[in-house]
């Protein structure tokens, strides 16, 4: 197992030069003009999500075999690394569950990797998954349980800090390697808080039980936080640095990615609304002069119609 201190602050800032050729410096978005909450904007990254932060940084970290790489995604992952796969002209194969959304499927096709739907959740894709590579000789990327993924996602904070002060940030929660990558940046300037899907609890069930341990896997942010349970590696980093996790009913998140429609003009998947979903409904209350961040980290979905 990788240490905790294999993923720091100082490691996120050495690797973010590495991968900063290939990835995009996304905005932040401060719609009411007083700093109180702000919005990043990842959902603009390259592949249509944070995961190409740390796709980058695994395949340049990496020795690459003539098989390529092999990874198993609920979506998100798969496209970024096809993506990266794809601009470093590496093989890419890509396993998914049945619950992935055709628009997900359709950009992991369009960056040219070999795609294969097995199983109903992420779990089955990531057996499948790993019984090619063995097989293969083809390298694993893991979604959220490896150094690289936590260091790149982790440069989401680097430019997070350097774009807007924040007193707070509301984090998405599927398998972790995000909220993990946030917390070894910030290491408790800010109050990290998680926010998982009230059908998805796999941070909230972990700490729970002070281990990662399996917990159920529904609701409609199921293609992307809905992992069967959170990375070994990011776990002592969420004890250790995120506040508390919040859980979020579906039609929550459904009306946040309305609001995001309304407010930003922009149209995020289930998940990469989830954040939003705690502050609109509630869930978290600011007090007067909080400055809080929100991480709006996904946006492979198709074109909804959110007009009222």
């Amino acid at each position: 197992m990788i240490r905790i201190m294999a993923v720091t602050r100082t490691k996120i800032a050495a690797i973010e030069p590495l991968i900063r050729p290939h990835v995009r410096r996304t905005p932040v978005i401060d719609p009411d003009g007083d700093g109180r909450r702000v919005f990043k904007l990842e959902l603009l990254q390259h592949s249509g999500s944070f995961k190409a932060r740390g796709a980058f940084a695994n395949l340049l970290t990496r020795e690459v075999p003539k098989a390529g790489v092999v990874a198993a995604s609920g979506g998100n992952h798969g496209a970024a690394v096809a993506y990266a796969a794809q601009k470093l002209g590496k093989p890419a194969r890509i396993y998914v569950p049945t619950v992935s959304s055709p628009a997900k499927i359709d950009r992991i096709r369009s960056y040219g990797a070999e795609l294969v739907v097995t199983g109903e959740r992420y779990a089955d894709a990531l057996s499948a998954s790993e019984k090619w590579a063995a097989q293969s000789g083809a390298m694993q990327i893991h979604a959220y349980d490896q150094e690289g993924a936590l260091l790149g996602q982790g440069t989401v904070g680097l430019e997070f800090e350097q774009q807007a002060p924040l007193d707070t940030l509301l984090v998405a929660v599927g398998g972790g390697g995000l909220i993990g990558g946030l917390a070894a940046w910030y290491a408790g300037k800010v109050r990290i808080i998680g926010v998982e899907p009230a059908l998805a609890p796999t941070l909230t069930k972990a700490l729970e039980a002070g281990r990662p341990v399996d917990a159920p896997a529904g609701g409609i942010a199921a293609d992307s936080l809905a992992p069967k349970r959170v990375g070994e590696l990011m776990f002592p980093l969420a004890q250790k640095y995120v506040e508390r996790v919040l859980l979020v009913e579906d039609d929550a998140i459904r009306a946040a990615q309305r609001e995001l429609w309304e407010l930003l003009r922009v149209t995020a998947e289930a998940g990469g609304a989830a954040a939003y979903a705690a502050l609109l409904a509630g869930n978290y209350k600011a007090e007067k002069d909080e400055r809080v961040g929100v991480l709006v980290c996904g946006g492979n979905t198709t074109a909804v119609n959110f007009e009222k």
